[in-house]
């Protein structure tokens, strides 16, 4: 059984959601990564889902961009995003998740791209931009190297599709809060709502439901979780933080944080 699944079934235990962290790899340094994680750790989050950054990402809004953009200033590439995630297995066994695009997987080989990521400590992969209809190569290597393929689906992707990514997916299925590019959101919309209710009674038990983009405090990750959502991703919140704080400061902020949001998940 999968990471991913045993912290689902563990948490369902204890009568608890998931939170699920996002950071970029390499940001604002290396080392600022690794204080991000143990932060993280510190806080409570179930999965991390560490960002390896690429020169086009569509998917993701200015906070995010600007994080990859200084990570690749730096030089974080696949073979020190490798090394980073070593570096982070030595120290917590929570999933991890690379979030990415598909042009890196593409350009190494999906067998090989995923091998490496596996060996050095990776559970599941998020490609944003990988169309289900495109993607039997990429399962292939998936289930070769017995990893989790974590598909996005959004509030206006219709049913009959929700179902046919329900079957190419394991760990969680992620459905995307808003339409456009993560960052933060004012107000939640009724299409979000109703976007979880739907996804629930297509998924019926079948995979855990997460849901981000926009995601920034505990008021809005308490108000998924009671809509129905099996875990909350919050991303651009916790880069907002590591910029405004120093680097000496990051890992213990970042554990304030997680804790508060941790806490929203949590059945009272």
């Amino acid at each position: 059984m999968s990471k991913i699944k045993n912290k689902f079934l563990e948490l369902k235990s204890k009568n608890q959601k998931a939170l699920i962290a996002y950071i970029v790899a390499g940001y604002p340094s290396e080392n600022d990564t690794l204080s991000a994680i143990r932060g993280l750790v510190k806080g409570g989050a179930d999965i991390i889902e560490l960002g390896l950054p690429f020169s086009d990402p569509l998917a993701d809004g200015p906070v995010i961009q600007n994080a990859s953009y200084i990570a690749l200033q730096k030089g974080i590439n696949l073979s020190k995003f490798l090394n980073l995630v070593k570096k982070i297995r030595k120290e917590t066994d929570l999933p991890l998740v690379l979030m990415t695009y598909t042009n890196l997987l593409y350009k190494q080989g999906y067998d090989r791209f995923i091998a490496l990521a596996k060996k050095a400590g990776i559970d599941g992969f998020i490609l944003p931009d990988m169309s289900i209809e495109e993607s039997d190569e990429y399962l292939k290597a998936i289930r070769k190297n017995k990893a989790d393929s974590i598909f996005l689906i959004s509030p206006n992707t219709s049913s009959k599709r929700i179902k046919k990514i329900v079957l190419a997916s394991s760990g969680f299925l992620y459905l995307v809060s808003v339409f456009g590019t993560t960052g933060k959101q004012q107000k939640i919309q009724q299409y979000t709502i109703d976007a979880i209710k739907n996804t629930k009674k297509l998924v019926n038990g079948k995979i855990p439901i997460g849901v981000g983009f926009g995601v920034t405090n505990p008021q809005q990750t308490k108000f998924f979780i009671q809509k129905g959502a099996d875990a909350v991703i919050v991303g651009s919140a916790f880069l907002r933080l590591i910029e405004k704080v120093p680097p000496k400061k990051i890992e213990s902020e970042i554990a304030k944080f997680t804790r508060s949001l941790k806490a929203a998940t949590i059945s009272q």
